[in-house]
This record gives C-alpha cells, sequence and structure tokens, in this order.
C-alpha cells in the first residue's frame, strides 16, 4: 500500500509539474479536504478548483519535489514552486512541506505548509515585510485568495 500511495503523491506532483490540473483533481477523493496558509480550508469542489485556477494563470512556473515518503495511511512530500505572483509581478520561490492522507487509492486529505511571512516578502514586496507576520495580512490574504477563487469558479 505505501507503494501505491507514493505512486500516488508522485503523480500529483508530476502533473502540477506540466500544469495538469485534471490529472492533479483525478488523485484528489471528491469530498477532499485541503488547507494551506493561503487559502485557508477547502473542501471538495473548491480545492480542485484551485489547482484549476492556479495552473490557468499560472506564469514563469516551475516545480520540483523530493522526499516523497509513503506508508498504509498516506505520506508527504516537499516540493518548491516558483512562479510570477500575478498580482504585483513579484517572483515568488515557495517552499512547501505536504502532508496527505490517502483512503481507496484517492487523497481525501492534503494539508500545505510553508512560512507565510517569508511568501508575503517575496509575493507583496514592503508590505510583506512589515505585516506579513500579522494575522491582519495573513485574513487579507485569505480572503483575496478566496475572492479570486469564486470569481473563476462563476467565471467558467
Amino acid at each position: 500500500m505505501s507503494d501505491a500511495n507514493s505512486a500516488l503523491i508522485t503523480r500529483f506532483y508530476q502533473a502540477f509539474q506540466r500544469l495538469d490540473a485534471e490529472a492533479m483533481v483525478a488523485c484528489y477523493s471528491p469530498d477532499v479536504v485541503f488547507s494551506d496558509p493561503a487559502f485557508g480550508t477547502l473542501r471538495g469542489k473548491d480545492a480542485g478548483d484551485m489547482w484549476r485556477m492556479l495552473t490557468s494563470r499560472a506564469k514563469d512556473f516551475s516545480l520540483t519535489f523530493d522526499s516523497v515518503r509513503a506508508d498504509e495511511r498516506g505520506g508527504s512530500a516537499h516540493w518548491v514552486a516558483t512562479y510570477l505572483f500575478s498580482q504585483t509581478g513579484r517572483t515568488v520561490i515557495n517552499d512547501i512541506r505536504a502532508s496527505f492522507v490517502v483512503r481507496d487509492g484517492l487523497i481525501v486529505e492534503h494539508h500545505d505548509v510553508f512560512d507565510f511571512w517569508r511568501w508575503s516578502r517575496q509575493a507583496l514586496g514592503a508590505p510583506g515585510v512589515l505585516l506579513g507576520w500579522t494575522p491582519l495580512l495573513r485574513d487579507k490574504v485569505r480572503q483575496q485568495a478566496l475572492k479570486g477563487l469564486r470569481a473563476f469558479q462563476g467565471g467558467r
């Protein structure tokens, strides 16, 4: 089972490298729970649509991943995404640790963890340096991310 879970996680990131959101979403259970510092917690279709939105808007994007580990319950990976943050035109190199819970051959939980202050300094410049450590900026970024997701979903 750990080999199958390792292959599933690898398949997810290989699809991400190709910006193939449909192949990424195919790795998810329909009731998946996703979380990260930027979007908060997303469930089901919202999680899939987040990947559809991000891959469709990706500019100057590259992704590496390593340290894929798995057992019978799930697994983990380390990945680094480099991309142009569209709102500011600034380059971001985001270093992320992911953990997964797998059931019946599909990802049912996916949690990404990264240093939000480091991300905000790169993505936002001075406001990120000054306020990136505060809940105020984190909440503002989350509101903007969810607003962008809802606009993307409404435009499809």
